[in-house]
Parts: structure tokens; C-alpha cells; sequence
């Protein structure tokens, strides 16, 4: 089988990281790429779910800032102060917390 050169540009670090991963498993750089590629043209598609580095935007969660969003418009939701914060850790439930979750009570 006839053998060809590729270039391809990628970032310093990458291609370190991805050299050191590649040579724990025993595959150098042009086998991993090998490897790569006949796996998406075995599949016809890019062998991997692709999807947004950033989880955040995802359906639920999206879901869940709307409703928060909503909850804070209603006046729902209380911010703390740190030191609040850390005052409740040991058990000290600020005043105002109490009065608030009573405010919503059932």
C-alpha cells in the first residue's frame, strides 16, 4: 500500500500531551492517527460523540436557570453574606434565613 505525508498544525502542548498518552499505549503519533482515521471511515462518521467543551448550556441544566432565574424574579431565592455562610456551618442560622424559609413554608 502506497504511503503518503500529512501536515497538520496543532499546539505545542496538545501534541506533547497527546505523544505522552499515544506512547503509554503503545502507539506513536502516526499510528494513533491511523488508528483515527480507519476507525471513521469503518464508522462514516467521526468516531466519538462531539459536543460542547462547556457542560453548562446543556438542556436540564438550562432548565434549572430558567427556574432559578424565575425563582429570583418572585423574590424565592436569599444571598448570604461569607461570613453567613460560615456561621451556619457551626449552626448558627442567620435570623433572616429563618424568616425567609418560614415565608415559604408549606
Amino acid at each position: 500500500m502506497a504511503q503518503t505525508n500529512l501536515t497538520i498544525r496543532i499546539d505545542d502542548n496538545i501534541k506533547q500531551e497527546a505523544e505522552t498518552l499515544f506512547n503509554r499505549i503503545g502507539l506513536n503519533m502516526s499510528s494513533a492517527i491511523n488508528v483515527f482515521f480507519r476507525q471513521a471511515i469503518r464508522e462514516q462518521a467521526i468516531p466519538f460523540e462531539l459536543k460542547p467543551y462547556d457542560d453548562y448550556y446543556t438542556g436540564e441544566n438550562l432548565k434549572r436557570l430558567k427556574r432559578s432565574i424565575e425563582q429570583a424574579e418572585k423574590g424565592e431565592v436569599i444571598a448570604f453574606t461569607l461570613e453567613e455562610l460560615e456561621a451556619m456551618e457551626t449552626g448558627v442560622i442567620p435570623q433572616r434565613a429563618k424568616n425567609f424559609l418560614n415565608k415559604y413554608k408549606d
